[in-house]
């Protein structure tokens, strides 16, 4: 029956949407704590979020490449291996974390010659340089949240990300504002109080993996083996294409930032708001998406490709019916969301201009975020690179100078790029995932 269907995945997916909510509310709680400080720093926090949301989110699909492993490890039954593969991917991901701040500590170093504003420069460099101390623990948190996930126990990455986020709003506005005899560090004090989380959040995952009963035949997998250099190698050949697919995805989204940065700090601040409405429904979708690659990659380890066609299938209509309930509420307050955010009311009738755009792109989110994670849930990784770069680099950044500046429509021609790419990218997906599942019944 669909209906068991349904709600399997709605109860393994709502956890992992509730940790992202946490996720989605630390961003708004930045934006808000930040602009209402300073709309300077506002616009700096929008250049650096959006160079390290590129990092972060390639990162993150990296670690992506644990979930069909784990997944068909444990729908067969396997936790020794599962534990096995743990270590390989905290091994693969400590390798990435070092190459990452590398390519980042590069980009520091060249930070004023890209364009930016001249005033904004001294808030982005103490920025920049705290998140940057604080990604390898993005990278250690995703190996474990992978696995978590993987073995249906997302319960515990919400916690874990509800209350490691709960404190990082709570240093945010002690650090910012100087409150509690602490130092008024603006911008500078929102980084500190993230380092200071994503380190807690790692943290709290060494102490339960090795500190609890409750995954002691998954540890005695990871005690008893050595590194699994086949195992390694695997990982890196899955999570490298995804890494580069969802990195195209953002670049997508930063190298506009920059676009943006030409247009002056107000277009910049816009953007920056903009970044953190998209992101309430990026991270809702992503949530269930997530359920959706756990459950099919389950399936796949049993050979059960008609629930894998099923799963894919009901995932989508589940991100639709949250496209329609985030869509409608941005819509009707699309004239007070900017002023949420920042007392500019420059900056609030540009913001109420780009939510029209941002609306349309919503569906090709959705479509390709569900159909991305179902070609993850069945190892189908690598077509999606060459899809990502079509979509991404041949579509939607062009399409976004030429909306941009030759058509001179702004911000909002830049935007407007977005639906082009998103929309060819969920067309893509999908096409190969259909033909995959129809080739292999």
């Amino acid at each position: 029956m669909n209906w068991t269907h349904y709600r399997a995945l709605l109860t393994l997916g709502i956890p992992i949407v509730i940790g992202q909510i946490g996720v989605i509310i630390l961003g708004f709680a930045d934006t808000l704590m930040i602009g209402h400080h300073s709309t300077t720093e506002l616009a700096a926090a929008s250049f650096v979020n959006n160079m390290f949301n590129l990092a972060i989110i390639f990162s993150t699909g990296f670690s992506y490449g644990l979930t069909p492993v784990v997944g068909s490890l444990f729908g067969q039954g396997k936790s020794h291996a599962v534990g096995k593969a743990l270590k390989s991917s905290l091994a693969a991901n400590t390798m990435l974390a070092f190459i990452v701040c590398l390519v980042m500590g590069i980009l520091y170093l060249n930070v004023g010659s890209l364009g930016q504003p001249e005033e904004l420069l001294p808030y982005i460099r103490p920025y920049f340089l705290v998140l940057l101390t604080s990604l390898p623990f993005v990278l250690w948190f995703n190996g474990f949240k992978q696995f978590t996930d993987g073995i249906t126990d997302t319960k515990v990455s919400m916690w874990i990300l509800l209350s490691g986020n709960i404190l990082n709003i709570i240093g945010n506005y002690l650090l910012i504002y100087g409150k509690l005899g602490m130092p008024e560090m603006g911008l500078t004090g929102a980084g500190v109080s993230t380092l200071i989380s994503r380190i807690l959040m790692v943290i709290a995952y060494l102490v339960l993996f090795f500190g609890t009963s409750r995954y002691r035949v998954f540890r005695e997998g990871f005690k008893r083996n050595a590194l699994d250099k086949a195992e390694f190698k695997l990982l890196n050949k899955l999570g490298w294409p995804i890494a580069g697919q969802m990195g195209m995805e953002t670049a997508s989204f930063s190298l506009s930032a920059i676009m943006v940065g030409w247009l002056g700090s107000t277009a910049l601040a816009t953007y920056q708001i903009m970044i953190a409405v998209s992101q309430v429904c990026f991270m809702m979708y992503y949530g269930m998406g997530a359920a959706v690659s756990v459950r099919i990659s389950n399936f796949y380890g049993q050979n059960n490709l008609v629930s894998v066609r099923k799963t894919a299938n009901i995932g989508f209509h589940i991100i639709l019916a949250m496209i329609v309930c985030t869509s409608i509420p941005i819509f009707l307050l699309r004239h007070q969301i900017g002023g949420w955010f920042t007392n500019d009311q420059a900056v609030s009738l540009m913001v109420a201009q780009v939510i029209i755009p941002f609306l349309l792109y919503q569906f090709g989110d959705g479509l390709q975020i569900n159909f991305a994670n179902a070609l993850r849930g069945i190892a189908d990784v690598r077509p999606m690179l060459l899809f990502s770069f079509i979509a991404y680099f041949v579509i939607s950044l062009p399409a976004s100078y030429l909306f941009g500046f030759v058509c001179d429509w702004g911000i909002i021609g830049i935007w407007m790029a977005f639906p082009f790419g998103l929309t060819s990218a969920g067309i893509m997906y999908y096409l190969r995932f259909r033909y995959k599942t129809r080739k292999e019944l």
